[in-house]
């Protein structure tokens, strides 16, 4: 009976023994956070925050609400800088993804298909991205020299002298020139995303196709480029924001000053040359660089979450 009474008044529920090396687990994420929260959070955050004050040089001033976003977008030469710099990333983009991406496609294609050699070449397209920005940009410069380069030599040397170019001092030409000079330097990291998405289709459903009579651009069209459709969502992905935070190459082939006539003007140039001076008419414009500079991560953001959005519903459908 005693033993009976004591059980009886033992409890239900006992206390679970606390895992250490489980709640350690959650710790190790923090490093992480903590450089993410320095790096990518507080300047998103602060320049928000001083996008709402007016500047004199490297001093805050006074509160002035949204007077800078309303400056940028109202105040020559600010508004006509903004549009015509907003544009040209768009053509960026857009040549990005017929150059650089259409011929990533077709060599990863070759690549794919077994091609003799195709080892050797895919490692070869990745070299030039293993290269700093800035040196890929002083190089190319010197070979598209109107002078002396490579490139115009070549040409004069193949008897295509007409075709021999100022590539960077004529407006028509320079940022199309920079832009390829890009697609050069990351078509290895688009082929090395879109090879992974080739070569998770299943050869059955190659094969099978092939069967039903499915060949050459009809095989691509209808059963490749479907079943591939999150690599080519990644590199488009990619090949946008890249196209809209391109500052680096246009800096080492150009300058800040989006030379010549600003022609090769980028949001990111604008930005750079707004904030630190050269554009503002009072030296740096910390405040206004700042409205730029939340503008140009609104325009990315929203943009690349509407296409997300778009593709995640078509996907679904």
């Amino acid at each position: 009976m005693n033993g009976i009474h004591a059980q009886a008044h033992e409890p239900k529920h006992k206390h679970k023994k606390f895992n250490w090396s489980k709640g350690f687990i959650h710790l190790f994420p923090i490093p992480a956070l903590a450089v993410y929260t320095l790096f990518i959070v507080y300047p998103i955050l602060a320049a928000f925050s001083y996008s709402l004050f007016d500047w004199t040089g490297l001093k805050k001033g006074a509160f002035i609400g949204i007077a800078n976003f309303t400056k940028l977008f109202t105040t020559e030469p600010f508004k006509g800088l903004f549009w015509n710099a907003f544009a040209h990333n768009w053509y960026y983009f857009a040549m990005e993804m017929i150059v650089q991406n259409g011929i990533a496609f077709v060599l990863a294609y070759i690549i794919f298909t077994k091609v003799k050699g195709a080892e050797l070449f895919k490692m070869a397209y990745f070299l030039p991205r293993l290269l700093s920005v800035i040196v890929v940009g002083f190089l190319w410069k010197l070979m598209l020299n109107p002078n002396f380069g490579a490139i115009n030599v070549m040409l004069k040397q193949v008897g295509l002298g007409e075709w021999a170019k100022p590539w960077l001092g004529d407006p028509a030409y320079a940022l199309t020139s920079i832009i390829l000079v890009n697609s050069w330097f990351g078509i290895g990291f688009s082929i090395l995303i879109l090879l992974a998405g080739l070569q998770s289709i299943s050869l059955e459903a190659i094969e099978a196709a092939r069967l039903d009579g499915a060949k050459g651009f009809r095989l691509i069209k209808s059963i490749i480029f479907p079943m591939m459709s999150q690599s080519i969502v990644i590199v488009t992905i990619f090949t946008f924001v890249q196209a809209f935070e391109a500052f680096e190459l246009v800096y080492a082939m150009q300058g800040s000053q989006g030379e010549p006539y600003h022609s090769t003007d980028l949001l990111a140039v604008f930005f750079y040359r707004v904030a630190f001076g050269g554009s503002s008419g009072d030296g740096v414009a910390i405040g206004l660089g700042s409205a730029l500079a939340v503008t140009l991560f609104f325009i990315i953001a929203v943009l690349s979450a509407l296409f997300m959005a778009y593709v995640r519903k078509r996907d679904m459908a």
